[in-house]
């Protein structure tokens, strides 16, 4: 008669060993039917696989499984599940050694694969050739790279090559547009989310999921405003200034896709890119299509590339160009999206090399603007004979008004 055994296994073993805190725990069966499972209380919630959540903790436990790739993609396998299947059969089909270690009830690390050692040299290593059977590992090892970076940990250069064959494969071509942004998302709020590109760039796979960004690098910049020369190694710079902000998942995307425009520039006109905000809009739009991202993150994004620039010169502007981009950006209505656009703003003024701690005076100027817009109203007498036309401008002008009091207390930029 077979033994039922249950162990931990996964990112809550791998983050226990790094002494981070745990986000989740997964668990996996060995020995054992479903029916065991569902007699024992437990609820049957895999689709492709038996996974079951546990009666009270409500945490999944999927049974020991094996898996066969039969059609390319990351959807291309069929699964095996038997009590013969064991521990180390399905430890095998994980992606990274430090994700294929498993713990027993009594705290015992079971590591056939030499997890423990690659969390010790810091090292994303894959567990077998089997790697390369599924595309999202491309990504995850991208992400992980991101999430850990802070750690020291770095892609082992087996592991990029065998990411460089999937790359040039197509397997990544076969990704489905959800599996991408869902990965890219997570990344994005990684403490290091520049690095998740940068490892897709060193694995050719950036090209092929974000052609948009992989056509910034080796695009020059006038070396006065960016001593970093390179757009792409600029967006990078920025993408990392924003997570050291604090920025929201939104507020990365918009930095991450601010410049897509320069990609654009005919290479008789550089290092200018005069009309890169405009042009930036299409690829833009194109890739949030393709990859179905959410119209939060697309709204703001796009207020960023069309509008950054001027952010950048705030403390030059009329009082009437100014409160034209507030107009622009709904930001009265919109109070909080617009802080979202100064803060990518800051970021990417920040992205540029030895710049980083420089201040941000244009994100306080527009605040207190904002803030002197809002604060204009149209008592009911006021509004006696005006029409709706002349109500809105009647309110544009006290406005205009309000912000030109304003300029007068603020030092040429």
């Amino acid at each position: 008669m077979r033994i039922m055994r249950v162990y931990l296994v996964g990112g809550a073993v791998r983050d226990r060993l790094l002494g981070l805190p745990l986000r989740e725990r997964d668990w996996v069966v060995v020995g054992a039917l479903p029916e065991q499972l569902v007699r024992a209380g437990y609820q049957s919630v895999g689709r492709e696989f038996p996974v079951f959540l546990h009666p009270q903790t409500h945490e999944e436990y999927a049974l020991a499984r094996l898996e066969r790739k039969v059609a390319p993609g990351y959807r291309g396998f069929t699964t095996q599940f038997s009590p013969d299947v064991t521990l180390e059969d399905d430890l095998r089909r994980r992606d990274l050694t430090i994700n294929a270690m498993a713990e027993t009830p009594d705290g015992e690390i079971i590591d056939p694969y030499g997890g423990q050692a690659d969390l010790s040299a810091r090292l994303l290593r894959h567990v077998s050739e089997a790697f390369v059977e599924d595309p999202v590992r491309v990504l995850r090892v991208a992400r992980f790279a991101a999430r850990f970076a802070g750690l020291g940990f770095r892609v082992a250069p087996e592991t990029l090559e065998l990411m460089r064959r999937m790359t040039a494969a197509g397997e990544v071509s076969a990704l489905v547009p959800e599996r991408v942004w869902q990965e890219t998302e997570r990344a994005l709020g990684a403490t290091h989310p520049q690095v998740f590109f940068e490892t897709l760039r060193g694995c050719g796979a950036l090209s092929v999921v974000f052609p948009e960004i992989d056509a910034l690098f080796g695009v020059p910049q006038p070396p006065r405003w960016h001593p970093e020369i390179d757009t792409g190694v600029h967006v990078m710079l920025a993408l990392r200034q924003a997570a050291t902000l604090g920025a929201s998942g939104a507020v990365r995307f918009a930095v991450l896709t601010h410049d897509l425009g320069k990609a654009l520039t005919p290479h008789e006109r550089w290092p200018s890119h005069h009309g890169h905000e405009d042009a930036g809009v299409a690829p833009l739009e194109s890739l949030c299509d393709r990859l179905k991202v959410p119209n939060g993150h697309r709204e703001l994004a796009l207020l960023a590339a069309r509008h950054h620039t001027l952010v950048h010169r705030a403390l030059e502007l009329r009082p009437a160009t100014v409160l034209t981009l507030l107009e622009s950006c709904d930001a009265i209505r919109r109070p909080a999206r617009f802080a979202e656009l100064l803060l990518a703003c800051e970021a990417d003024a920040r992205g540029r090399a030895g710049k980083e701690h420089e201040p941000y005076p244009q994100a306080a100027y527009l605040k207190q603007a904002l803030a002197a817009a809002a604060g204009v109203a149209l008592s009911e007498a006021e509004r006696q004979g005006l029409a709706g036309a002349a109500i809105g401008q009647e309110l544009r002008r006290r406005r205009l008004a309000a912000l030109s009091a304003l300029r007068d207390t603020v030092p040429a930029g």
